[in-house]
């Protein structure tokens, strides 16, 4: 098994998270500025096996698209363009931000660090992906 690579697409930065080879956790990878994500995932995804990318929907409250959209979907675009092979999956990342400071308050961080929106960043890829990755759980154990 490949592992599942989460991204939160940002129009400035962009959080990466990883789950490990038997998909049972997510963990914060990086964050980077928008430019260096291409170049950051040709290297990566050369190194690891890969199977799947899940990259973050923002949805509002009544669950239409949000107007971040109009910056995902050309990224999305070039993410199946530049690597076809690999499955992409979109998933709901409604409160991830919010989720996100809970998580770094419930953590103990000091005002400072919490205020990093780099760090920010890549713990909501890491929800997003732990949201995965706990959806597929729930649907194969609904199936057996």
């Amino acid at each position: 098994m490949g592992r599942i690579l989460a991204i939160d697409y940002g129009q400035k930065r962009v959080g990466i998270a990883v789950s490990d080879v038997m998909h049972i956790s997510a963990n914060g990878l990086t964050t980077l500025p928008v430019n260096e994500v291409f170049p950051f995932l040709e290297k990566y995804l050369v190194q690891e096996n890969v199977e799947t990318i899940v990259v973050g929907f923002p949805r509002q409250m009544n669950g239409k698209e949000s107007d971040s959209m109009k910056f995902i979907r050309p990224f999305v675009a070039k993410l199946v363009q530049k690597f076809p092979q690999i499955e992409l999956i979109y998933e709901d990342e409604r409160f991830t931000s919010v989720l996100a400071h809970k998580t770094m308050l419930e953590g103990g961080l000091k005002k400072k660090d919490r205020q990093n929106k780099a760090l920010v960043d890549k713990i909501s890829a890491t929800i997003i992906l732990q949201s995965y990755l706990e959806s597929v759980r729930y649907k194969n154990e609904r199936n057996i």
